[in-house]
């Protein structure tokens, strides 16, 4: 497959070199984003920005976002079975046990991220998105408390075409059960549009008890109500349900990896607990765009979400209701001159969750006698100011500050009643200053130094110990970087790299112990970490989009990601892990595709993901081994029955049939690190457009 792959690359750029003069000079599309309120071309963007299109969701895998974001630099997603998401960038998942957590999402204008710091991405299907952008490092100026950074998803309909109305229909099915379908109906009026996608997806699992289920709807509405205004309505409700076979020891994960985690002496298996997730989310919310005037412009939004969370584990069943109420508002002022044009932003986001924790015995996937019972509430505000100056089309300048206060107040029912308590933490500023300078028409220079800060979520404050940490402190660190952009060959090449520095300090990590013979978890600040990195991407039309060769259209695209991370004075007991690699964290990713685009709507997607050894404890005494991914996906588009479009498709995953484990328990008890990845596997498909 390696041979193959190389042999497609030199293929390619000997096609290439016979192409017409008309193809090498053939322009393509500038690349636009909107990180920070407004569009922008990529190329003049300050901060490391990776982005995900719809195409590129499109060639992926379509039952998992793992493999979409895994393409950025910089960015690890695991998945330890169908619908157990952890997301990390630039950094490590010492914090995500299970979940999401140091990170901030939106789904179009709306946090997704609430006030308890929990992100419940799992909970979205990959058809609900159209567009992710993954802005890297501390974004705590204008998104509020993160130190990793944040993920900007626009949902299906966000950019909708003038008067077009179509239904879309997307069957798909593949080894170990899997199942996935969603429709998308779009509806585009002069000033109104609505977009409705509906989708389900299951799955058997590779391994033993990793069955999964999840139904999804989603609802997006515009409707320019005067010239001047518009109004944005969002509505998701997922129910999701996987199972957790939980982690392997390494005799266990050499000898069988499709098992799930076996009884240990009075702990009982994953099976026998009926060990599991079951999660409802309902998600609303309103925005409100208001063009004042030709300097000033006003938007509000409101939002709200309610969890039912359910979480039968192996020494517990834990109940979790979680209610979020929120509000996000700024102003922007505007100006141009002949050489210079500058805009204002000054906002405030405000948020408030509610959860109830309630924990039982476990007693074979029921819930037994009461453990204990609490309730938490988290307050999430700041306010926040951006000032982007534009010189002479060349220079842009971004300065942009926030004021961060977070608080949670508590009360404990059991076992022991005790009244309610408030914990404050001092208002943080999160400042941001970063540039971007525009060399010419095809080269740009660009560095930032940003603030990170990230308070305890609830699930930490209480975690599976069933002890409210009240000692547990927010992280927090700078950050450091400089990168370059080139966009040559009439934009048919781009290449980007980024070096930066992050010195975190006070860094929040799970530690896991025994009580009562049962294993449980809890977090601390152990002292912080060094993070040098080096991200690079790469995309390059070797032959650019046309419609008279036989190879209509070649895209190569690389990433590459360097990490030197290590922890800084991180001491735990007698243990000096100072210097040691930082637990979780794969020095060296490299990710490459290749697209082919060939007549009658055919083409041929190919990608390999090189991960290099992964340490899976803080002693760097254990090591994950590296691995070598390829997938490979053909298809054809553009199959009518009288009006109706099609398409069909056919993917494998895992090509080389590597054995890895995509999830790793870190610093696990017994030694149980390892969570199985699918074997060698195949899925096709049918897409139905009316």
């Amino acid at each position: 497959m390696k041979i193959f792959l190389t042999g497609l690359i030199v293929l390619a750029g000997i096609t290439a070199s016979a192409q017409t003069q008309q193809d090498s000079t053939r322009r393509l599309n500038e690349v636009t984003i909107r990180p920070y309120f407004s569009n922008q071309s990529l190329i003049r963007s300050t901060g490391a920005i990776g982005l995900i299109d719809s195409t590129t969701l499109d060639r992926q895998l379509g039952n998992s976002f793992v493999s979409a974001l895994n393409t950025v630099a910089g960015v690890r997603m695991e998945e330890r079975s169908p619908g157990s998401y952890r997301l990390s960038i630039r950094g490590s998942l010492l914090r995500s046990p299970f979940g999401i957590r140091n990170i901030k999402i939106y789904l179009d204008d709306f946090p997704l991220t609430d006030a308890g710091g929990n992100s419940y991405l799992n909970a979205l299907d990959v058809a609900s998105a159209s567009q992710i952008q993954i802005l890297k490092g501390p974004q705590s100026s204008i998104y509020g408390a993160n130190s990793g950074g944040v993920v900007l998803i626009q949902p299906q309909g966000s950019n909708a075409i003038t008067n077009n109305n179509s239904i879309a229909l997307k069957l798909e099915g593949g080894s170990f059960g899997s199942f996935h379908q969603n429709a998308v109906l779009q509806h585009q009026a002069e000033k109104y549009s609505l977009n409705i996608t509906q989708a389900y997806q299951r799955s058997d699992g590779y391994r033993d008890h990793s069955g999964m289920e999840r139904k999804y709807f989603q609802a997006l509405q515009k409707w320019d109500y005067t010239k001047n205004a518009s109004l944005k309505t969002l509505l998701f409700y997922s129910d999701l349900h996987y199972n957790t076979p939980g982690g392997l020891t390494a005799e266990q994960y050499l000898q069988n990896p499709s098992s799930s985690r076996p009884a240990a002496g009075q702990t009982k298996s994953a099976i026998d607990q009926n060990a599991g997730i079951y999660s409802k989310t309902i998600y609303g919310g309103i925005s409100n765009n208001w063009i004042i005037n030709s300097h000033f412009k006003h938007v509000i939004s409101v939002f709200s979400s309610y969890t039912d969370f359910k979480n039968p584990f192996i020494t517990n069943y834990e109940k979790r209701k979680e209610f979020t109420l929120g509000l996000r508002s700024y102003l922007e002022y505007a100006r141009s001159s002949s050489d210079v044009d500058w805009k204002f932003n000054i906002g405030l986001e405000s948020m408030k969750t509610g959860t109830d924790f309630d924990n039982y015995d476990n007693n074979f996937g029921q819930p037994g006698a009461v453990q204990a019972s609490d309730k938490l509430n988290a307050n999430s505000n700041f306010a926040f100011a951006h000032l982007g100056i534009d010189i002479s089309q060349k220079l842009l300048i971004e300065l942009s500050a926030s004021a961060n206060l977070y608080g949670y107040n508590y009360r404990s029912i059991a076992p022991i009643a005790i009244s309610k308590k408030t914990n404050k933490f001092d208002v943080q500023f999160m400042p941001r200053i970063a540039l971007s300078y525009l060399v010419d028409d095809q080269f740009s220079l660009r560095s930032s130094v940003s603030k990170g800060y990230s308070p305890p979520s609830l699930s930490e404050v209480r975690a599976s110990n069933n002890v409210i940490n009240i000692d547990l402190q927010p992280e927090y660190g700078w950050n450091y970087e400089a990168g370059v952009r080139y966009e040559g060959l009439n934009k048919r090449l781009f290449v980007d790299v980024t070096g930066f520095y992050y010195n975190l300090k006070k860094a929040i990590v799970r530690r896991t112990i025994l009580i009562n013979e049962k294993e449980a978890d809890y977090f601390v600040n152990a002292g912080g970490t060094k993070q040098w990195g080096l991200e690079s991407s790469l995309a390059f039309w070797i032959i650019p989009t046309n419609e008279n060769n036989f190879i209509r259209g070649l895209q190569l695209r690389n990433s590459y990601t360097l990490s030197h991370f290590k922890f800084d004075k991180y001491i735990d007991k007698a243990n000096d892990f100072s210097g040691n690699n930082l637990t979780g964290v794969p020095k060296v990713t490299v990710i490459n595709s290749t697209d082919v685009r060939l007549p009658k709507g055919f083409y041929l997607f190919l990608q390999h993901n090189y991960t290099s050894s992964i340490p899976l404890n803080d002693a760097n005494t254990v090591y994950a081994k590296k691995y070598h991914l390829v997938q490979a996906k053909v298809g054809k588009k553009n199959l009518r029955i009288g009006k109706t479009l099609f398409e069909v498709y056919a993917g494998a995953d895992n090509l080389l049939n590597e054995k890895y484990s995509l999830g790793n328990d870190l610093n696990a008890l017994g030694g149980r690190y390892f969570n199985a990845a699918a074997t060698r596997n195949f899925y096709g498909g049918l897409t139905i457009c009316l």
